[in-house]
């Protein structure tokens, strides 16, 4: 019998696995996928951005709440370590802009070959188009401890231990139980559903008396109201900058890019913006506000500067109509639509647009404006806001503080960040906690 089991074979799970292993452990990794790193194949479109290269102390403001819960994960097993394991496991990386940590084959499937690799010459056992139907806990009662304030007297503490798992195989189509002695829950969150991110593990954690705190999408494409932003489809800006305020007051501001769909907005850019709207705006795992999102187009630029250029394209075109003249500002697409938004005839000639005029279309060009309605929904979600309640887990070991002998890893956990790797750093730090911790368990048991 296997004396870790980890339900779940992405990042978070073959990373326990990793761990637990290292150290000569029995490890079975059940996965209910037909293979492992499904997700993670698909993360930084196919590229798969690994972690961040930033000093350690500033992966933590990236970390949208609970950074605190992390320390000890994350000071155990850091960016650098990461980065580390991977080159040491024959996968060679690359560092990008904003510091983000690529493989240098630009190809997610070589992270997850290099940690197949290592789980199999760990002697990793791996049961695929396995499902965990239940988890069966039982009560137990410690032996007696010496109470150091009353001498004499006996004190009994009453717990709760992992006891079995029930098990589906997706093949064979048969039911099955097995004992379990260690047991680390790294299912992932909701997002991105075809992977197989279904929620299970908020199942197994609230069977187990955790609590969840509401879920959600995050790092997701915005949906606005404006019927305009269909016309922009596909249309990608790079350094601009956005801007989301809620009944006035500014939630979020940053430098990057962003990409028009037919729904809204998305990109980098958008996507960090919508974590800020999930924790700052959304209750309860619901957005009841509309936002107000404004882009400058030209950031670079103040107003002051903007409207000296314009000036002097006018004065070198000055028969032109305003429509032609717009064209070295802006990309194809927006051109037609920038006369629209501010209310200048396409038509008109520059020489006769008035003063009043070219501010508006400046205030256009540097607060483009947009209504947005809401977050796309898990299956174009990055992240799952939500999850097990880190409150109920001991940061230094990952174990759950109400049932011994049962870890947390991952997303599963009440535990997001921004893009740029934060949030894989997340799972391979909280990974390899639950792994050696259930391994020196393991150890402590035996002695």
């Amino acid at each position: 019998m296997a004396e870790i089991i980890i339900i779940g074979g992405g990042a978070a799970g073959m990373m326990a696995a990793v761990a637990a292993s290292n150290v000569g452990h029995k490890v079975l990794l059940i996965e209910k996928n037909e293979k492992l790193g499904k997700k993670l194949f698909i993360t930084g479109k196919g590229r798969c951005n690994v972690t961040n290269a930033c000093d350690v102390e500033d992966f933590f403001t990236n970390v949208m709440e609970h950074a605190k819960f992390l320390y000890s994960a994350v000071y155990g097993f850091d960016n650098h370590a990461v980065m580390d394991f991977f080159e040491h496991a024959g996968c060679p990386l690359k560092i990008e802009r904003g510091q983000r940590v690529f493989p240098a084959s630009d190809h997610s499937s070589d992270i997850i070959r290099a940690l197949e690799q290592t789980m199999r010459n760990n002697g990793v056992t791996v049961l695929l188009n396995t499902e965990v139907r239940r988890i069966k806990n039982i009560p137990f009662e410690e032996k007696p401890e010496q109470d150091k304030k009353q001498r004499g007297k006996k004190k009994h503490k009453c717990c709760v231990r992992v006891a079995q798992i029930e098990l589906y195989d997706k093949i064979t189509k048969k039911r099955s139980e097995m004992q379990v002695d260690k047991l680390i829950i790294a299912t992932g969150g909701c997002s991105y559903v075809l992977t197989g991110s279904t929620g299970d593990g908020y199942r197994f954690a609230k069977d187990c008396g955790h609590s969840i705190v509401p879920t959600m999408p995050a790092l997701v494409p915005f949906a606005v109201k404006e019927d305009w932003c269909h016309q922009l489809q596909g249309l990608s800006l790079k350094n601009v900058q956005a801007v989301v305020a809620v009944d006035g007051k500014q939630i979020y501001s940053d430098f990057g890019e962003m990409m028009f769909t037919h729904y809204g907005v998305s990109g980098p850019l958008i996507l960090s913006a919508s974590s800020h709207y999930a924790h700052k705006v959304c209750k309860d795992g619901n957005c009841c506000k509309e936002a107000k999102l404004s882009i400058d187009l030209k950031p670079a630029l103040t107003k002051e500067q903007l409207d000296k250029r314009i000036l002097r394209e006018f004065d070198e075109n000055k028969n032109k109509q305003f429509k032609n003249v717009i064209n070295s500002l802006f990309p194809a697409k927006l051109i037609p639509l920038m006369p629209v938004l501010s209310n200048i005839d396409p038509e008109k000639r520059v020489n006769e647009i008035t003063r009043e005029e070219r501010e508006r279309f400046v205030c256009t060009i540097k607060h483009m404006e947009l209504t947005i309605t809401g977050l796309r929904d898990y299956n174009e979600a990055v992240v799952t806001k939500g999850g097990v309640a880190t409150s109920e887990v001991s940061p230094s070991t990952m174990e759950s503080k109400l049932v011994q002998g049962l870890y947390f890893a991952g997303e599963v956990l009440d535990l997001d960040a921004l893009t740029g790797g934060f949030n894989l750093q997340i799972a391979w730090s909280t990974g390899y906690l639950a792994g050696m911790s259930a391994a020196t368990s393991c150890e402590n048991k035996s002695i």
